[in-house]
C-alpha cells in the first residue's frame, strides 16, 4: 500500500500541543540514530524531514500525518549528542515530557536504537522511563546495512531480551529500504489500524 506523510504541526512549547484527535505514535532516539533518513524512508520523499551531518537538527516536535488511515508519526527531538546548550537540552527535555505524561492519543513510542552498538546508557534511560509511565514500546534498529546480518541479528535478540518484548524488534535501513514495509505494518497495528489484505497475508496475520 501506497502511504503519504504530511507535516501537520511543528511545536517549541509545551502551551502548542495541538489537539488533534487521531492516535499519535512517537519517535524517538539519540541524536545520531537516523531518525530523519529514517521518516524520510517512510515518506518516499528525500526532503520531508531535514537531515544535517550535525546531530541534534530536530529542535521541536514535528507532528506528520499518516494517510489513507489518518493518524500522526511525531518526531521528537533526538537525545545525547546534540552539540547545544544545557539549557537548550533541558528546554528540549521539559517539551518530550511534557508531550509524554498523560498523552490520551499516544498509542506507542518507536524507539530508534543504532543496530552496531550495545545498549547504550541514554536508550536504556528513555526505554525505563516509558516503562515506568506505561507507555507501549517499539523497538526499531537503524543502520541494518551497517553491520553483518549475525551482528545484527544479536542485538535484535540482545534488546528483545531487554526490554522483554513479545517479538524481536524490526531492523531497518534506511539507505537500502531494508524493513520498511515490516515497520509500516507494525506502525499501522499499533495505531490501531488494521493492515490491507495483501499486507496481512504477507505478514500471515
Amino acid at each position: 500500500m501506497h502511504r503519504t506523510l504530511e507535516l501537520a504541526a511543528t511545536v517549541y512549547e509545551p502551551n502548542q500541543m495541538p489537539d488533534f484527535p487521531q492516535p499519535q505514535i512517537a519517535m524517538a532516539g539519540r541524536s545520531n540514530v537516523g531518525k530523519s533518513s529514517l521518516i524520510n524512508c517512510l515518506a518516499g520523499r528525500k526532503a520531508l524531514a531535514k537531515i544535517s551531518s550535525t546531530p541534534g537538527k530536530t529542535r521541536s516536535l514535528n507532528f506528520y500525518q499518516v494517510r489513507p488511515e489518518d493518524f500522526f508519526l511525531v518526531d521528537l527531538p533526538g537525545y545525547g549528542f546534540a552539540r547545544t546548550s544545557k539549557v537548550e537540552k533541558e528546554k528540549w527535555g521539559r517539551l518530550i515530557e511534557a508531550y509524554l505524561r498523560g498523552n490520551r492519543r499516544l498509542a506507542a513510542v518507536v524507539c530508534l536504537l543504532d543496530a552496531r552498538l550495545p545498549p547504550q546508557r541514554l536508550d536504556l534511560e528513555m526505554t525505563a522511563f516509558l516503562t515506568q509511565n506505561s507507555i507501549p514500546i517499539l523497538a526499531v534498529l537503524t543502520k541494518a546495512d551497517k553491520c553483518k546480518q549475525r551482528e545484527c541479528a544479536e542485538r535484535q535478540k540482545q534488546w528483545q531480551e531487554v526490554l522483554r518484548l513479545p517479538k524481536l524488534p524490526v531492523s531497518v535501513s534506511s539507505k537500502t529500504g531494508r524493513g520498511k514495509d515490516e515497520l509500516w505494518r507494525t506502525l499501522v497495528l499499533a495505531a490501531g489500524f488494521t493492515p490491507s489484505p495483501e499486507e496481512a497475508l504477507e505478514e500471515g496475520l
